[in-house]
């Protein structure tokens, strides 16, 4: 038996790094005072299709339940948040929500994301306003420090500064002709300019303009360093974005630069945008989020604006992997064994023992020969095991199961607790 392409089990191991996120972004969110919300996994396919319309069909996974209605498996977490808050009329603003779980896509299958993966959101709804795009950042920022993650980039862009480039440069205000300018432009992180020229060779589109902007795209750095790139007093917004940049600095956040190929493809974005990047990766973004005030507008309130961001959980898991940031944080575990029968019991309390002063610890509950308890234990870091002569003698055997040694200590649970605590300052 098969699972559907695109779809993967998560084993313990997975599990524990996934929660390991979880649970540093939870921190993060209590310290900044957001609400934790999850909106359905099941959504009316009208209200997906509600800003990106018919096509994002393409993209998800819908279908018709038994009572013959579209409904549709959420791809975000934006669209649920943003349905619910402009349902709320009493709702106290701003609403600061976070959410984290499980989201499916239908894209093809890519190294770090599968069609069901997990995303942590965080979006903040209100009167729009820069500290609110900049408290956005700001979390990203603390939120990769409390997961020790290093080498990390934070790039800020502007949509409506990018949108004036474009309208400039190809001389029109075709909505249908800017959008596919910008998710040409959404392709510079991932692809050569050559390839992409290539890739829009048969849609009719000036390919020596559509170069010029891919150009541009690729220009980044501190404001002082893009004034000597490109005349800023044609890029409408500039202004608010080197306004935001600065705002950044004095909030003590160093890691940022801007880059003008930052777009982010969906169109429902309307002001700034950003997202961050592991710097010794080619793995991709690992967060993506901005303003996006036509969403709310879009589901009929236009009293409210809305700013956002989104981190993929695994593409993070993967650079706390290459850091070996979760290998060092993972809880040693080891395993209390027994000789024979008669010394099930006494091993039992001992477990219970280590267990309750925080230690991870397995134990055979099926009476299994000594052997086929040892073989069970191979992947733990350590055993004790309780034998017969030892045991007349109140002492256990501490086995190293990593480096295979052993020695015999008294059975006391301060012995114990101390051997074992000796091996992690080691291991650490």
């Amino acid at each position: 038996m098969e699972l559907p392409r695109g779809m993967k089990d998560f084993d313990d191991d997975e599990l524990f790094k996934i929660d390991f996120v979880r649970q540093k972004f939870t921190e993060t969110a209590k310290l900044f005072g957001f609400r934790f919300f999850e909106p359905s996994p099941l959504e009316l396919l009208s209200t997906l299709e509600t800003k990106s319309g018919p096509a994002i069909r393409d993209e998800i996974y819908f279908f018709k339940d038994k009572h013959d209605r579209e409904v549709a498996l959420r791809f975000d977490f934006t669209m649920g948040v943003s349905r619910f808050v402009t349902e709320q009329k009493s709702l106290k603003l701003p609403a600061k929500l976070a959410s984290f779980g499980g989201v499916f896509r239908y894209d093809e299958p890519q190294k770090g994301r599968y069609r069901f993966f997990h995303q942590w959101n965080i979006e903040i709804f209100g009167k729009p306003s820069q500290a609110a795009d900049a408290e956005l950042i700001e979390f990203v920022s603390q939120f990769f420090e409390k997961l020790n993650l290093k080498n990390i980039s934070i790039e800020i862009s502007h949509r409506k500064l990018i949108e004036s480039y474009i309208k400039y440069q190809f001389d029109s205000n075709d909505p249908k002709l800017i959008s596919e300018i910008f998710r040409a432009m959404d392709k510079i992180q991932k692809k050569k300019v050559n390839d992409i020229l290539a890739e829009y060779r048969e849609k009719g589109i000036d390919l020596k303009r559509l170069g010029e902007v891919l150009e541009f795209a690729q220009i980044k750095g501190t404001p002082d360093e893009i004034k000597n790139q490109v005349d800023i007093s044609k890029l409408k917004s500039w202004e608010d974005l080197k306004s935001l940049y600065d705002s950044l600095i004095e909030r003590g956040i160093k890691n940022i630069r801007i880059n003008f190929g930052i777009v982010r493809g969906l169109d429902y974005y309307s002001d700034f945008v950003f997202e961050a990047f592991d710097t010794t990766s080619d793995f991709g973004a690992l967060v993506g989020g901005g303003r996006y005030d036509a969403l709310p507008k879009a589901f009929g309130r236009d009293d409210i604006g809305a700013t956002g961001v989104a981190g993929g959980v695994e593409r993070i898991i993967h650079s706390l992997d290459s850091q070996g940031i979760l290998k060092r944080m993972t809880q040693m575990t080891g395993a209390v064994l027994y000789m024979d029968e008669k010394l099930q019991q006494p091993a039992s309390i001992l477990a219970s023992w280590l267990r309750k002063k925080n230690y991870f610890v397995d134990f055979d509950l099926g009476g299994k020969q000594f052997k086929k308890q040892l073989e069970h234990a191979i992947n733990k870091d350590w055993a004790i095991i309780v034998a017969p002569e030892e045991k007349k003698n109140n002492k256990v055997i501490f086995k190293d199961l990593r480096t295979r040694s052993q020695k015999t200590i008294d059975f006391k649970l301060e012995s114990i607790i101390s051997e074992i605590e000796s091996m992690k300052k080691e291991r650490n």
